[in-house]
């Protein structure tokens, strides 16, 4: 889901979010009594005129590859929309002990909400639930932190909708094509991180459905080199392949140069994520890579927008309740030849 600068409000699953009122459920022959008694509060209007200043920290791994890099640029773009809004970027880091410390700064700063997008939820899950117990409001993004006392609100995108939504490409035309035994390979980000097991999961579960099981997984690591060696790998072991799923578009760079350098071309292939690069390749008609499932960093946007709503006492206007939800789980939508120029513009560059 993507945050246009021009346009008032979220874009959360194709709805106009925080800019718009919502409208009552009123036919228009009611009396205005019957109107005022059955018309629910609307809550949080006027969210994007100017508030009660906030300080945001931010902090997030360090951006080596697109997929983060894409994240601070756009949470430090967004921030820089509201004049009520001062944003307090640490230095982004790949180091645990690192991120804590400068967490850790924040939290002494006295800002008056956190965005953080953890390594790793579990081992920065402490520093966060210090964060909240002090009385800072943590937007926690992406990748989450175990204890719900940790955070005030998770916003993130749907890693086992991602899993699916592949599935579902994959299992489809399989059974068009009428192959009865497929070679399904999958190339994973991180085993370790919840984020790629529910992947993994939505994957084989929608493959389910179609009869199909996954060959053969293997881990990468988010990066170019990785999807090059662990693709090589996959390759050399499987002199047929009907279909492959790389969770990672980033990674994918790397994994498409070594299918090109073997030159096999007798599967085709879904990425993640929706990097820009990626949606050339599909545009192109050229490549093997046929699709790929978003999990945009747009994400990173609709944080700092939730940070500062939250940090003013406001709810999203869109909505009947007064407080912003705790959860939001942005979807994961297909990309194919047919819309890649909808999604486009959106893309990152790996």
């Amino acid at each position: 889901m993507s945050h246009s600068p021009g346009r008032r409000g979220f874009l959360f699953g194709g709805a106009v979010i925080g800019g718009g009122l919502l409208a009552s459920a009123c036919t228009s022959n009611a009396s205005n009594d019957e109107k005022s008694a059955s018309a629910p509060a609307l809550a949080g209007t006027d969210n994007e005129k100017p508030g009660q200043k906030v300080v945001i920290g931010f902090s997030a791994p360090a951006a080596d590859h697109g997929w983060i890099a894409a994240i601070a640029k756009n949470a430090e773009a967004t921030a820089k929309l509201y004049s009520d809004v001062e944003f307090k970027a640490v230095e982004p880091t790949n180091d645990i002990n690192q991120q804590i410390a400068a967490v850790e700064s924040l939290i002494d700063a006295k800002v008056g909400a956190l965005v953080i997008l953890p390594n790793d939820g579990q081992q920065l899950n402490q520093v966060a639930r210090k964060a909240s117990d002090a009385g800072i409001p943590v937007v926690n993004l992406d990748r989450v932190f175990p204890d719900k006392l940790s955070y005030r609100t998770w916003i993130g995108g749907d890693n086992y909708g991602m899993g699916v939504a592949a599935g579902h490409y994959i299992g489809a035309k399989l059974k068009e094509k009428g192959v009865a035994e497929p070679v399904i390979l999958e190339i994973q980000g991180i085993a370790t991180l919840p984020l790629t097991q529910d992947r993994s999961k939505g994957f084989a579960d929608a493959l389910k459905t179609y009869g199909f099981t996954v060959t053969a997984q293997q881990d990468a690591q988010f990066t170019v080199q990785s999807g090059t060696d662990v693709a090589t790998n996959l390759l050399q072991a499987h002199k047929k392949i009907d279909a492959l799923w790389n969770h990672d578009d980033d990674q994918g760079v790397g994994v498409l140069a070594a299918i090109k350098e073997a030159n096999r071309n007798e599967f085709f292939m879904v990425g993640g994520a929706g990097s820009a690069n990626a949606m050339r390749e599909i545009k192109s008609g050229s490549s093997v890579l046929e699709a790929t499932v978003t999990y945009s960093p747009s994400m990173a946007s609709s944080a700092v927008k939730l940070a500062r709503l939250i940090a003013q006492g406001k709810g999203m206007s869109d909505l009947v309740e007064q407080g912003v939800p705790q959860s939001i789980t942005l979807a994961s939508e297909t990309i194919t030849k047919d819309n890649v120029d909808t999604y486009l513009p959106l893309g990152f560059e790996s």
